[in-house]
């Protein structure tokens, strides 16, 4: 096995709180009515791609206006998150540190630009991550996004550590191994691997070889 790429919402850390501060604030200063957002609502989004949460969070908008909403509350998440007080996951600080001294990792998600960027730089992770990609630059599926990194740094049998049935479907259609990280926010039924603790993940690597 040649690199460990990572999904982060669910998996490395928890940001649902400060996210949905930073969209309630745009919501309101656009003048927008609609119902506060909630960490619960959040939750059963993340791992979608953007355009698909904000036709589930705003379904009676026009497509043009939804997205440049949705814009906005990235582009101001994005600076909030970086400072703000996001939960990271147990173990995650150590185990990415014990990890990176045997694999290159790597982070793929279906987030806006930047996004990954300011995790890694909230938590001071830079030398860690080799490389990134996301939705807001591919602007296509998480699946798609995995082989464009592949294809990127020539990766040879990588494996993809998720959340959700999305992610799992990510790493099916990229043709590669899936870790179910099942202290996330989502769920994958008969998965093959599965860890209930980031610690575990290094351990289960060896099977996965």
């Amino acid at each position: 096995m040649k690199g460990i790429i990572f999904d982060v919402d669910g998996t490395l850390w928890d940001s649902t709180e400060m996210v949905a501060v930073a969209w309630n604030k745009v919501i309101k200063d656009e003048g927008i009515e609609h119902k506060e957002l909630e960490e619960k609502d959040l939750k059963k989004e993340f791992g979608k791609p953007m355009e698909a949460i904000g036709e589930s969070l705003f379904p009676e908008m026009p497509k043009d206006e939804m997205m440049k909403l949705m814009e906005k509350m990235l582009k101001y998440e994005n600076g909030l998150v970086a400072a703000g007080p996001c939960v990271i996951f147990e173990g995650v600080q150590e185990t990415i540190k014990k990890l990176s001294e045997k694999y290159p990792l790597y982070i793929v998600s279906n987030c806006q630009d930047g996004y990954i960027e300011a995790f890694i730089k909230a938590h001071h992770m830079e030398k860690y991550f080799e490389d990134t990609e996301c939705w807001g630059r591919t602007r296509l599926s998480k699946g798609e996004s995995n082989k464009i990194l592949i294809a990127r740094n020539h990766l040879k049998n990588p494996i993809y550590v998720g959340d959700t049935a999305g992610d799992y479907q990510s790493a099916v259609d990229a043709g590669i191994p899936f870790v179910y990280a099942a202290y996330g926010f989502g769920e994958v039924q008969d998965c093959a691997y599965e860890i209930q603790s980031i610690r575990e993940l290094p351990e289960v690597l060896e099977r996965v070889q």
